[in-house]
């Protein structure tokens, strides 16, 4: 063999063995970066169905804490703007309205679909607030100081 062709032949010798590491890194990082994708997706789909549930459990609230509200007028409110809002994206919804003589809340719950298997997410989200009333002034001092 002359010296001009020794390195040539050791290049051969490295390139054949390192046949098919490729194709094994290609099979152990794709997986990888498909759950870094869908996982970012997902994280995405739970965030929005968040602000859906929020915004529904807010227009309900809005609705049942009204001098003349109900908890379940709150509530329906809460669902019409769930079924509107979501086309879909929450699924399996609860809404649970409540009213006292001075507060209100209504809580949106729902399941996000899951782009990775195995994984079940649930969003809840609560909107609560004083009832509004009319009140009158009683006691005041009319005229100067007493």
């Amino acid at each position: 063999m002359t010296p001009d062709r020794e390195p040539v032949g050791r290049l051969r010798t490295l390139a054949s063995r390192e046949r098919g590491s490729v194709t094994v890194e290609a099979v152990i990082l794709f997986p990888l970066a498909l759950l870094l994708i869908f996982g970012a997706i997902q994280g995405g789909l739970y965030y929005y169905a968040r602000s859906i549930a929020m915004a529904s459990a807010e227009q309900g609230l809005q609705t049942a804490r009204t001098e003349k509200g109900t908890a379940a007028a709150g509530g329906a409110s809460a669902q019409q703007f769930l079924t509107g809002a979501s086309k879909g994206l929450l699924t399996a919804t609860g809404v649970n309205p409540t009213r006292t003589a001075n507060t209100a809340s209504v809580t949106v719950t729902g399941q996000v679909p899951s782009l990775v298997p195995g994984l079940t997410l649930t969003v809840s989200q609560t909107a609560s607030g004083s009832v509004e009333r009319v009140t009158t002034r009683t006691g005041a001092v009319t005229g100067g100081a007493p």
